[in-house]
């Protein structure tokens, strides 16, 4: 089926983009062939995954691995090609304003929620429109994202206008990708937490959540919306697919082995070895788009404030040498304030800074930190240089524990740098980044176009929600705006560019640590695994079917 799609400034900008995107995607991207064979239908998954949701709202949901889950149930109006080009989905059409700020979505006929309500432009509106209240998004990326909305108009059922107070580029990629719930939603008290009461149009349903154990989702069998860039149309092969909520490695590799589970996602480094070898599974697994897991750098608060310390652990730490360590060469050093398979990726960055430690204790001696107390930690008028590392318990991941103790053990040795590693509740996260003291937060987030940049480094009181290193430089500001302003993708380049160098390289407001990156590991019975394009994020099993 082919569909009326870009206006022709937008074919332009989409082939740009591709261009600029081609060879970085080429260095990660992951086998994406569908099945092979004939697809047969029946049966129930059961799928091994690392992370408990927070929340099953997936317009709030902030834990990237939660992501795999709520696309079982949850759709958008864009869907992505490989190369972040756009295709069709809930949307058949879109169209930009020649000055950039209107935004005309066309919208799928013959579509319901699966709790019978139509999806037609009033229940698109009011997705975008309730993002606005406070009560709802406050304190999330949504409420950055949607502050740029002016206005929001339905001309007709089939169409919605959304209007911009000016030109932001990341928009298309927020709105395009925002999951739309069902306009009975709105109504419902577990509107925030999500839910059976939350309806998406997905091709499967949520059956039952059991905290702690495991989460149902059941055949849509009306489905019939699928974009291009999935494998088949129609209905799900899958009856159903059972997600077991399994936080150890060892545990998720011991289930598959036994036959318990049938995949299973977040192969440690050491377990990949022993799964590739197997001839009885199969491995696949790829990057993600967006901001690598980073120590930020606190510049509000405590020894941090100095960017000499800061720079002082960026140089000192041998970051190379613990992620190769701690993941047997299993994961990929990050360096830049966002993905190498992100378009906006600056790769002169690379190799720019670290493992010094001589260079780092010459900037430690300078900033007054020159004593030793008898635990071997530097000290200034007797203070111990002590920094609080906040990292939140929901996205304690991919052996982050571990990979944060290397750190500090180093950070000990090579610096007398006292990391104070705190794991910490939701409760507390949030009034930790409230309040801004801490030394810094460990964090990682997966949105492309910028959007991750800009959540990181816009400035926290005009809504940088993700801004954990509390930087305001004037020139952050500037950078960004200028990035947002303009659809060039090589002017937005050279603008992100700029600023991760200043923000990593001069001010040490972060310290990269590794690319996340997802990996499935399953039984050969299991067919159709695949990846969604662009995001390179498990897709959900909308493909998969069991050969018997």
């Amino acid at each position: 089926m082919t569909f009326p799609f870009l206006a022709p400034h937008s074919v332009h900008r989409t082939s740009r983009r591709a261009a600029s995107a081609a060879i970085l995607l080429a260095l990660a991207l992951p086998h994406l062939t569908f099945a092979q064979g004939t697809p047969t239908s029946g049966g129930t998954l059961t799928w091994g995954v690392e992370t408990e949701p927070r929340t099953l709202n997936p317009q709030l949901n902030g834990q990237d691995k939660v992501e795999l889950l709520l696309r079982n149930a949850y759709e958008s109006l864009l869907a992505q090609k490989p190369d972040g080009s756009f295709v069709p989905w809930l949307a058949t059409e879109y169209k930009v304003s020649a000055d950039g700020k209107t935004y005309t979505f066309t919208l799928r006929d013959g579509i319901k929620f699966t709790d019978g309500a139509p999806f037609d432009a009033q229940a698109v509106a009011r997705n975008f429109l309730n993002a606005r209240n406070l009560s709802y998004s406050g304190g999330s990326n949504l409420s950055r994202l949607i502050s740029h909305v002016a206005g929001v108009k339905t001309p007709d059922a089939h169409t919605v206008e959304i209007t911009l107070d000016a030109p932001y580029a990341p928009f298309l990629t927020f709105a395009g990708r925002l999951p739309l719930l069902s306009p009975n939603a709105f109504d419902k008290p577990s509107l925030k937490s999500g839910g059976p009461d939350i309806a998406g149009t997905g091709p499967f349903v949520l059956r039952k959540y059991v905290k702690g154990q495991d989460i149902e989702f059941v055949k849509n069998p009306d489905y019939r919306w699928a974009p291009s860039t999935a494998g088949h149309q129609g209905a799900a092969y899958l009856d159903g697919v059972v997600y077991r909520f399994l936080p150890e490695s060892s545990v998720r590799t011991g289930a598959l082995l036994s036959g318990q589970v049938d995949v299973i996602e977040g192969v440690s480094g050491n377990d990949a070895a022993q799964i590739r070898k197997n001839t009885d599974l199969t491995y696949q697994h790829a990057l993600n788009t967006g901001t690598p897991y980073s120590l930020f750098l606190n510049v509000t608060y405590g020894p941090t404030q100095d960017v000499k310390v800061r720079r002082a652990l960026l140089e000192g730490l041998d970051v190379t040498g613990i992620i190769q360590s701690i993941y047997r060469g299993e994961r990929t050093r990050a360096w830049g304030g966002t993905s190498p398979i992100d378009p906006f990726y600056d790769g002169s960055i690379e190799r720019t800074y670290g493992n010094n430690p001589k260079l780092a204790n010459s900037l430690l001696d300078e900033a007054g930190w020159s004593a030793r107390d008898p635990a071997g930690y530097r000290t200034k008028q007797g203070e111990r240089l002590t920094i609080a590392v906040i990292q939140a318990q929901a996205t304690v991941r991919d052996q982050r524990d571990v990979l944060l103790q290397a750190l500090q053990a180093q950070a000990r040795q090579r610096l007398g740098v006292d990391l104070k590693i705190q794991y910490v509740d939701d409760g507390t996260y949030v009034d930790s980044r409230k309040s801004g003291k801490y030394g810094a937060i460990a964090n990682s987030n997966t949105p492309p176009d910028g959007i991750d940049i800009e959540g990181h480094y816009l400035p926290f009181d005009h809504g940088g929600a993700l801004n954990y290193s509390r930087a305001a430089a004037p020139e952050l500001s500037r950078w960004l705006q200028a990035a947002a302003q303009t659809q060039n993708i090589t002017e937005r380049k050279k603008q992100y560019g700029e600023l991760q160098r200043f923000a990593i390289n001069q001010q040490a407001y972060a310290v990269p640590l590794y690319e996340p990156e997802d990996q499935i590991a399953a039984a050969k019975a299991v067919q159709g695994i695949r990846f969604r394009p662009f995001a390179q994020m498990p897709e959900n099993p909308y493909d998969i079917w069991l050969k018997k």
